[in-house]
C-alpha cells in the first residue's frame, strides 16, 4: 500500500508540478528572466513595469494587483539586450578629387532604453542603419582621397559622434564603429589604376634590371682593366727575364749548344713533318748511301726501286 501511495505521489508531482507552475506563471504570479533579457509589461496601453534583473521574480511586489490582469488584458514584451553587430557595405561617397568611393562600415549596438525601443520608432534597427549610412555619406564626402584611404580611425570617430545622439532617442546605443573597407566604385577607374600600377611595376622592374646590368658592366670593365694592366706589366718584364736567362746560358758554350739542339729538336717534333733517318756511312760510298735510303722506304716502294735498271750517264 505504501508503494502505491509513493507511485501516485511521484506521478502527481511529475505531471502536476509543471502544470501548476505553468498556471501560476500564466496568471502572473511569477516569471523567469533570462540573462541579458528585459521584460516590459504593458496594460491598457501603459507601461506598468520593467524587469531587467535575471532570475526568478515574483510579479506581485513589482506590479501589484495588475499582475493578474496582464495575462488577459495586457502584454509582456521580451527585449534582447545583448550586444549586436551589423555591417553596411559600400556606402557611396565622393572624394575631394571627385573619385566615386565606397565605404564599408561595421558597428555595434545594444538596446539602452526598452520603452523607447518599443514605442518611439516602429523600426529602430532599420532607422539606425539608415542613420549610420546617411551620416557616413554626409560626414565623409569631399575628403581628400589620401586621407580617406589612410586615416580610418578619425573617420570612424566622426561618424560615431554624429550618430550616437539620435540613436539614443530610439532606445539604441552605439558601441564601436569601424570603417573596414574603402574601395573604388567605378570599374573603369579600377581598370585604369590597375593599368598604371602594372606599368609602374614594369618600369621599376626594368630600372632594377638595368641597374644590375650596369653594376655588372662596371665590375667586368674594372676587372678587364686590372687584368690588362697586369698583362702589360708581365709583357714589359718578360724580355728582361728572358734576356737575363739567355745571358746566363750563353756563358757556358756546352749548355748553350745543348739547349739550342733541344729546342730545335722540340720544334721539329711539334711541326709534324715526316723524318727520314739514315744510318751514317763512310764518305764516297754511294752504294751504301742508296742502301740506307732503301732501308728507310716502305717495302713495296723499295722493291720497285731495286728492279729498275740503272740510269746511264
Amino acid at each position: 500500500m505504501i508503494l502505491v501511495y509513493a507511485l501516485v505521489t511521484f506521478f502527481v508531482l511529475l505531471i502536476g508540478g509543471p502544470i501548476l507552475l505553468g498556471l501560476l506563471r500564466f496568471w502572473g504570479v511569477y516569471t523567469v528572466v533570462q540573462e541579458r533579457r528585459c521584460h516590459v509589461y504593458v496594460l491598457f496601453g501603459q507601461v506598468i513595469g520593467i524587469i531587467d534583473e535575471p532570475g526568478f521574480c515574483f510579479l506581485l511586489p513589482q506590479l501589484g494587483w495588475r499582475a493578474f490582469l496582464v495575462a488577459g488584458f495586457g502584454k509582456c514584451h521580451v527585449i534582447d539586450l545583448r550586444l549586436d553587430q551589423e555591417y553596411l557595405r559600400s556606402a557611396p561617397v565622393n572624394s575631394e578629387e571627385g573619385a566615386p568611393m565606397g565605404i564599408g562600415i561595421w558597428y555595434e549596438m545594444y538596446i539602452s532604453d526598452p520603452v523607447a525601443y518599443l514605442f518611439k520608432n516602429s523600426d529602430p534597427r532599420g532607422s539606425l542603419s539608415a542613420n549610420v549610412s546617411n551620416s557616413t555619406v554626409r560626414c565623409l564626402s569631399n575628403l581628400p582621397l589620401a586621407k580617406m584611404l589612410i586615416d580610418r580611425h578619425a573617420m570612424s570617430k566622426t561618424v560615431r559622434d554624429e550618430v550616437t545622439p539620435k540613436s539614443h532617442e530610439w532606445g539604441y546605443k552605439l558601441g564601436s564603429i569601424y570603417i573596414r573597407k574603402v574601395h573604388f566604385r567605378d570599374p573603369e577607374m579600377i581598370r585604369q589604376i590597375e593599368s598604371k600600377v602594372v606599368n609602374r611595376l614594369r618600369q621599376v622592374t626594368a630600372a632594377i634590371k638595368q641597374d644590375g646590368v650596369n653594376q655588372v658592366s662596371i665590375i667586368t670593365s674594372t676587372a678587364e682593366r686590372q687584368a690588362a694592366v697586369e698583362f702589360g706589366k708581365a709583357a714589359a718584364v718578360r724580355p728582361a727575364i728572358v734576356g737575363k736567362a739567355m745571358a746566363e746560358i750563353s756563358a757556358d758554350p756546352e749548355v748553350s749548344e745543348a739547349l739550342f739542339d733541344l729546342l730545335e729538336t722540340q720544334r721539329i717534333v711539334e711541326s709534324g713533318a715526316n723524318l727520314t733517318l739514315i744510318q751514317g756511312q763512310g764518305q764516297g760510298n754511294s752504294r751504301d748511301l742508296m742502301a740506307g735510303f732503301l732501308a728507310s722506304m716502305p717495302a713495296n716502294e723499295a722493291q720497285t726501286a731495286s728492279t729498275k735498271p740503272p740510269v746511264k750517264r
